[in-house]
């Protein structure tokens, strides 16, 4: 059957056109190259929108549902309030699409470099997973007393078990597919009610996958062990306030914001999951062609990995770190190339399949295709919803 999908483009604001842009030259040359098709629809969202129309998430809500995978570009600008997008857009997505399991790779590829003295790439090879949905990071509070000296302000964090099990359940699926550790990441000695539920839950699952060796670290621990020692970690499953912070520290132990990416993954496929580059907008280089498309471009190769393109997923991979190498510096001026030239080389290295596949040995990104049954060998592909 003819494998097609339908994708959902949202390429926001700032620079997210640009790199949204040189992710979807790459598509085009990777349906070129493997035989798939994707019927794409292009959305309106994002800070410009919003002052024209006031419009946020509610609106695209059926629209997007319809489609089988969100390619997402940046979203945010000086003159919308911060919070107004994120909230009301990007946190309404992930819980109306049920959008559990943020998935962040970090991993440091031949030829970019890291801050990190003396790191090399075989000692730099982790997913962490961050439960998406609950906890503090969806903002929900109230406050009393307002603008008086006695203000009082709440902010919830809710756990439930069932939250929990669907992301740690996932996380040992990962960690089976690749080394066999899982680490959980949480504050228990502090946070205890809510770290003695997901010790629970983690060593409940411990029991089902006895493959896979399990340890626990602090959240504050972790920032010093994740810069230092990354090869400790294979898969870290943690909270949704956690996972924001320590994936941003593994960006930048990865070789900065450029070129790490993330998956926001719907597990049981009730709707779309969405994928996207985890720098912003940086509406001061908007237009420039300065912005690189890395991240981007790895954000549509873990789209094709869920949705059962595995070999085109890897090509894309495998192009787009053969093109990193190749740059002589990450973003600008200095990047000798532009935004789209950058998009344009790699389509180039996929479509001739000449990437070195070599140089992402264990592809994170097929096994993200080993955990998605290949709609490729059963039904030719997901039926639009």
């Amino acid at each position: 059957m003819t494998r097609n999908y339908s994708v959902a483009v949202l390429p926001g604001d700032g620079i997210g056109p640009e790199v949204v842009g040189a992710a979807l030259t790459v598509l085009d040359a990777a349906e070129a190259r493997y035989g798939f098709t994707t019927a794409r629809a292009e959305y309106r969202a994002g800070a410009a929108h919003y002052r024209e129309t006031g419009e946020l998430f509610d609106v695209l809500e059926e629209e997007l549902r319809g489609a089988q995978a969100i390619l997402f570009g940046a979203m945010g600008d000086p003159s919308v309030a911060p919070g107004i997008l994120e909230r009301g857009f990007i946190l309404e997505m992930r819980q109306r699409f049920a959008q559990a399991a943020n998935v962040r790779p970090v991993r440091l590829y031949p030829g970019v470099a890291s801050p990190i003295t003396g790191l090399a790439p075989e000692r730099c090879d982790m997913v962490i997973v961050r439960e998406n949905t609950e906890g503090a990071y969806v903002g929900q509070g109230s406050t009393v007393h307002a603008g008086t000296p006695h203000t009082v302000a709440m902010q919830e964090s809710l756990n439930t078990r069932a939250g929990i099990e669907r992301v740690v359940d996932f996380s040992f699926r990962l960690a089976v597919s690749r080394r066999k550790r899982l680490t959980l990441c949480h504050k228990t000695n502090i946070l205890v009610e809510a770290g003695k539920l997901w010790q629970e839950v983690v060593s409940e699952y411990a029991a089902r996958y006895p493959e896979v060796e399990t340890d626990y670290v602090h959240v504050d621990a972790m920032c010093f062990h994740l810069p230092l020692s990354p090869e400790r970690f294979d898969v870290v499953v943690t909270d949704n306030l956690f996972g924001d912070i320590i994936t941003d520290l593994g960006a930048v132990v990865q070789g900065g914001l450029g070129v790490a990416t993330s998956a926001n993954i719907n597990l049981d496929e009730s709707a779309p999951s969405m994928f996207e580059a985890i720098h912003g907008s940086a509406p001061d280089i908007a237009g420039k062609g300065w912005a690189n498309p890395s991240g981007a471009i790895l954000s549509l190769a873990l789209m094709l990995g869920h949705l059962g393109e595995g070999e085109a997923a890897m090509a894309v991979e495998a192009a787009a770190v053969q093109v990193l190498g190749e740059l002589p510096a990450l973003s600008g001026a200095e990047m000798g190339a532009t935004t789209g030239e950058v998009g344009e080389r790699i389509a180039e290295l996929v479509r001739s399949g000449n990437a070195e596949a070599g140089l992402v040995p264990d592809s994170l990104l097929g096994t993200l295709a080993a955990l998605e049954p290949s709609r490729a060998e059963t039904s030719g592909a997901r039926p639009a919803r």
